[in-house]
């Protein structure tokens, strides 16, 4: 019982050979009644034999495909319980304000302390408090997942395809000098600061020239303005466009491009008052490290924080939104009786539940009976 899966297992410690291996396999298989797992078999039975819950599980999942350090380490601590733990301790506490609505409910009769209903109150708004934290933390653990993501913006030829290349250390995108050359955004995913980053090369805002251009530019818009972090692009030698400028955000990156190109000293600096200005060369690497390591650091702001678990898939996201917005219920259906908010409150326990797998009815009569010995 103490294996993996909860059952008794026998494990076969072979040499590494494929010749061996097979063999092996074959001569298993010829075994009356064995056969191969099915993709994600033992997992399963560890979750059905109580050994892993459903967030622990995604968290082995997002283990065997990590890619980068920052993804490494989150999936590890969700495999080991983190989100776990901080379900099951809003469930039982989900589960002890019920107990309290629902023995007022159904118990009136019973030598029970008075005001039952109002005791849960301050139980449940602290709970949606708790709630309301964790959903608000900036998808901060999808795009550990997902990836952080990057838009590189400007004009045309303002040098962003060669930004793009600079930073990925590879021919990505295709440079020339002839005007609307990407027509499409072009991507790119690299590692900074041990998290997933993609970086997209974007086609030049300016007024298009035909149809295809058009939808180049509307794309480089959205994506603009979906990006954790935007990469203006403008020539050194001349003032950033207004159209740039109208797509950037506080915090984003104001590149000078080709500075090497420009007269010494006439590097404008003072056109993006909201955000970092690095003179970045793609041609000679000037201010290529400094706007690394920038990036890294805006990468590390976002996604490091490690004071409370994060969500990680939009499933976490939901069933949590969704026991929020029924303790919320609850809350207000207090004044109109403890009938309406237990459902409220049952409603939100089943909820994050099904975050974890959980789903126990005998859980709620367990704490009932217990704490308030009814029927004794």
């Amino acid at each position: 019982p103490a294996s993996f899966t909860g059952e008794d297992v026998a494990e076969l410690h072979v040499h590494g050979g494929p010749a061996v291996i097979a063999a092996m396999l074959q001569a298993c298989l010829a075994i009356d009644g064995v056969r191969a797992a099915e993709p994600g078999e033992f997992t399963r039975r560890a979750f059905e034999n109580g050994k892993l819950d459903l967030t622990e599980a995604e968290g082995l999942a997002d283990l065997i495909e990590a890619e980068t350090e920052g993804q490494r380490r989150q999936a590890l601590r969700q495999m080991r319980g983190a989100l776990s733990a901080l379900y099951e301790g809003w469930r039982a506490r989900l589960i002890g304000a019920a107990a309290l609505l629902e023995a007022e409910i159904d118990f009136p009769d019973e030598d029970l302390p008075g005001a039952l209903a109002k005791r849960a109150g301050p139980l449940l708004e602290a709970l949606a408090s708790d709630m309301d934290r964790h959903l608000q933390d900036a998808h901060r653990g999808e795009r550990v997942r997902d990836g952080y993501c990057i838009a590189i913006i400007g004009p045309p030829n303002a040098g962003k395809s060669s930004l793009l290349n600079a930073l990925a250390r590879r021919e990505a995108a295709i440079v020339s000098e002839i005007p609307g050359t990407a027509r499409d955004v072009v991507q790119v995913r690299v590692a900074l600061a041990g998290f997933p980053v993609w970086i997209a090369d974007t086609a030049g805002l300016r007024e298009a020239a035909d149809s295809i251009e058009a939808e180049g530019v509307r794309r480089a818009l959205e994506r603009a303005e979906e990006a954790d972090l935007r990469l203006g692009v403008a020539e050194a030698a001349s003032q950033p466009p207004a159209a740039l400028l109208a797509c950037m955000k506080p915090g984003d990156v104001l590149i000078r491009s080709k500075p090497d190109l420009t007269e010494p000293g006439s590097v404008r600096l003072e056109d993006w008052a909201a955000g970092p200005v690095v003179p970045v060369s793609a041609v000679t690497g000037q201010g290529l490290a400094e706007l690394e390591a920038l990036l890294s650091q805006n990468v590390t702001d976002a996604l490091a924080r490690e004071e409370a678990p994060a969500l990680t898939r939009v499933r976490h996201r939901q069933l949590v939104a969704d026991a929020r917005e029924a303790l919320g219920r609850s809350i207000v259906a207090l004044d109109q009786g403890a009938e309406l908010a237990a459902e409220d409150v049952r409603r939100a326990a089943w909820a994050i539940g099904r975050l974890t797998g959980r789903v126990d009815v005998e859980d709620l009569l367990d704490e009932i009976f217990s704490r308030f010995c009814i029927g004794k």
